[in-house]
């Protein structure tokens, strides 16, 4: 009987890969030996190619029962420069590369294809799966609160005049599931019904609610008002919802490194109390202003806590860049003269990167600044660390909003009507996080939802439960065939069987 095969296609993006890269990890850990093996397929723009790579030789080394295949080199453009250019070049680049999905899926070979997991972003592939007549899952990086609203725009664009960026920005948006949340909070890409991001969301929920089952980075006792309201069919009015499998939290685990392969920082983190160093970092596209980036550091000189701070570069539109002729002048051009020094006994600033998840989980982390990016959200709560919520972009204010206000493991930061935060803000709330009776509470209701986070994965947990219900589904075949709603023809022949097949890696 030839090898079934479980097909994971993840979206640009490294959180987006690492996050699906888990879930095929996940899959084959489930089962003694794995029903079928998993492949991943990679569609990656020019300006990820090095970490990628990277990465895939980790993974393949740890990992060797995950497979990759790479799509053809792709010419089309990719614009990171910010967040919303970001996700249009995403949906635009992995729509571009269908053609090549097409063909890698449908060429012969001894492995069957049992489903297609696609990231969200990836919404036009399931177009290909559709025409190959391969049953479509997708796979939600974010969690429940995210994806709520996310089911919920066709309903909001069908109920709601015009965009949410000419609502008084303080009208409150009631969503199923989630705390209400102010018109101005609502995610960037969905604000302006006109615009071509809009467009995009709109369609991909629309496909979404039509797929064989969504496979959500949660779990049942972390979110259980937006799952409920997701699996009481709230968020898809006109029409079903499909099977829900919640199967997080699927986090990367900290790495077992050499004493001589240890980051700095963590050498670092080595010397420090116990719990009381406040961890800053605010994903790969957390960039800010010169401006912000010396009201961070005033606040954090005047908080006297210790901390150890990631930061990148500013934007290349920012003013500072102007007086500087440096290609790669380093963060310290960028920071109040002296900052550095003044604060060496305290705290630690890295450029660009650190490995997070060994930093959350170093016993001298007793805090954690984040964007709200979900990953960064699971990683917090697997190490009970508590959180300040700072959200930049995306669906990070959907989930800062759900974080603080319904689940109560994060504080706010508050931000002035320019989105800037004062050092004097920062202050207030960094102390308060690291040193009040309202911190301490998050701690403990953090450290709580750590304990529930393992026991949904154990056997017999929520997670450990759903992931079975997804084997048996893949096993057995959906009972709903994804219709997407802008179908296209790619060409090729197409397959007529309910799997096809794909050349195995050898």
């Amino acid at each position: 009987m030839a090898k079934e095969t479980v097909v994971l296609y993840p979206s640009p993006g490294k959180g987006h890969l690492v996050s699906m890269v888990e879930l095929g990890k996940t899959l084959l850990d489930h089962h003694h030996p794995p029903p079928f093996s998993v492949t991943v397929i990679l569609s990656v723009p020019p300006e990820e190619a090095e970490f990628t790579a990277a990465y895939v030789s980790s993974v393949s080394i740890s990992h060797p029962a995950v497979s990759f295949q790479h799509l053809p080199v792709s010419f089309i453009p990719f614009d990171s420069s910010s967040p919303s250019n970001f996700i249009i070049s995403t949906y635009e680049f992995t729509r571009g590369n269908s053609l090549a999905l097409h063909a890698s899926l449908s060429k012969s070979g001894d492995s069957t294809i049992r489903a297609l997991v696609l990231d969200f972003f990836c919404t036009a592939a399931c177009q290909v799966g559709a025409s190959l007549n391969i049953p479509v899952y997708y796979y939600y990086t974010s969690g429940a609160s995210g994806l709520a609203p996310f089911l919920y725009i066709p309903t909001m664009h069908k109920n709601i005049p015009g965009s949410f960026k000419d609502l008084d920005p303080e009208e409150l948006i009631e969503i199923p599931g989630t705390p209400p949340i102010q018109a101005r909070d609502m995610p960037m890409p969905i604000r302006d019904r006109s615009s071509k991001l809009y467009g995009y969301f709109l369609g991909a929920a629309r496909d979404m609610a039509l797929a064989a089952g969504i496979i959500i980075n949660t779990f049942d006792s972390f979110e259980v008002s937006a799952i409920k309201a997701l699996r009481d069919g709230l968020c898809v009015t006109d029409g079903h919802t499909p099977p829900l499998y919640c199967v997080g939290p699927l986090v990367a685990t900290a790495r077992n490194n050499n004493d001589e392969d240890r980051h700095d920082c963590l050498r670092w983190l080595d010397s420090q109390p116990s719990r009381s160093v406040l961890f800053l970092s605010f994903g790969s596209l957390g960039k800010f202003s010169t401006k912000q980036l010396k009201e961070i550091a005033l606040g954090l000189q005047r908080s006297r806590i210790r901390f150890l701070w990631v930061v990148r570069v500013p934007p290349q539109n920012d003013e500072a860049w102007r007086a500087i002729s440096e290609p790669n002048p380093g963060i310290g051009l960028f920071l109040p003269d002296g900052f550095v020094e003044r604060t060496k006994e305290r705290g630690f600033v890295v450029e660009s990167w650190v490995p997070q998840v060994e930093v959350l989980n170093h016993s001298s982390v007793g805090g954690f600044v984040t964007h709200c990016g979900w990953n960064s959200v699971l990683e917090a709560v697997c190490a009970g660390v508590p959180m300040l919520a700072w959200p930049l972009y995306a669906e990070q204010k959907l989930n800062c909003n759900y974080l603080v206000e319904e689940v109560r493991v994060a504080l706010p930061v508050k931000e002035c009507e320019d989105s800037f935060v004062s050092a004097d803000e920062l202050e207030e709330r960094v102390t308060e996080l690291m040193s009040s009776e309202k911190g301490e509470a998050v701690r403990e209701r953090v450290f709580a939802m750590k304990e529930e986070a393992a026991e949904a994965l154990r056997e017999g947990g929520s997670s450990h439960s759903a992931l079975a219900e997804l084997f048996l589904a893949i096993k057995q075949g959906p009972g709903v065939e994804p219709r997407p709603s802008d179908p296209v023809e790619p060409s090729g022949r197409f397959g007529s069987s309910n799997s096809v097949a794909i050349p195995s890696e050898t």
